[in-house]
C-alpha cells in the first residue's frame, strides 16, 4: 500500500494565506477601508439624461437587488427633476424580457411616462453600454448625463463614459454597506472589489481606459 505523499510546502503556504484571506475579508473592517477608497459622494446637478446601468437579472425575469437599487434611486433623481429622461441598460438571457425592458415597465408602473424612458438592452460590458448610451445621446441632442451605477464600479465606469465625450455627472449607488457587521455581507463585498480591481486591470492592459 503506497504511503500518501504530504503536502508540499507551497501547497500549505497558499492554503494558509487564502485562509487568512477569508478571515480578514469576513470578519474585520477589511471591506470598509477598501470600499472607502472608491467613496464618491453624488453631486446634484441637472443633466440631459439619467442613465442607469445593467446589474442583473434572474433568467425569470426577477431584477436582482443591485439593479433595483441602481432603478429605483433613478427614479428619485427622476421625480426631483434633474433630468428628463431615463436612459435604461441591462440585456436579458436567451428567452423572455432584458433587464432593461423589465426596469422599465417597473418604472412605468411608478410613474415614470412612457415618453422618459429610452431602452437599450444590448450591451453586454459597460464598454458597450458607454459606446451605446454615446449613440443614444447624440440621437437625442445633449451630452451629460447622471451616471448611476454601484460605487465601486463607478470610477472605471465614469472612465469609459467620459471617453466617448460625454459629460459625466457621478451618481453612485451603495449597493452592499461598507459598515456591515455580517460576514456574508463582507465577503460579497469583497467579491465585489475584487471583480471590480480585475477589471480594471483588463481594461488598462487592452487599452480600454
Amino acid at each position: 500500500m503506497t504511503t500518501p505523499r504530504p503536502p508540499s510546502r507551497l501547497a500549505c503556504l497558499l492554503g494558509a494565506v487564502c485562509l487568512a484571506a477569508f478571515f480578514a475579508v469576513a470578519y474585520t473592517p477589511l471591506t470598509t477601508a477598501l470600499e472607502a477608497v472608491h467613496d464618491e459622494h453624488p453631486v446634484v446637478a441637472r443633466a440631459d439624461a439619467i442613465v442607469v446601468l445593467g446589474a442583473g437579472m434572474a433568467p425569470d425575469g426577477v431584477l436582482n437587488d443591485s439593479s433595483l437599487d441602481r432603478l429605483v434611486s433613478a427614479i428619485v433623481l427622476f421625480r426631483r427633476g434633474l433630468a428628463p429622461r431615463l436612459v435604461l441598460l441591462g440585456p436579458g438571457h436567451r428567452e423572455g424580457p432584458t433587464e432593461a425592458e423589465v426596469r422599465a415597465a417597473l418604472a412605468g408602473d411608478l410613474g415614470v411616462p412612457s415618453d422618459a424612458l429610452v431602452v437599450e438592452p444590448r450591451g453586454l460590458t459597460t464598454r458597450d453600454e458607454a459606446a451605446l448610451v454615446a449613440q443614444r445621446m447624440r440621437e437625442l441632442g445633449g451630452r451629460r448625463i447622471l451616471l448611476v451605477t454601484g460605487t465601486h464600479h463607478m470610477p472605471r465606469a465614469r472612465l469609459l463614459f467620459e471617453r466617448e465625450g460625454l459629460e459625466v455627472v457621478a451618481a453612485p449607488v451603495v449597493e452592499i454597506s461598507p459598515v456591515t457587521g455580517q460576514p456574508d455581507a463582507r465577503l460579497e463585498l469583497g467579491r465585489l472589489l475584487l471583480q471590480e480591481a480585475l477589471a480594471r486591470v483588463y481594461y488598462r492592459l487592452a487599452g480600454f481606459l
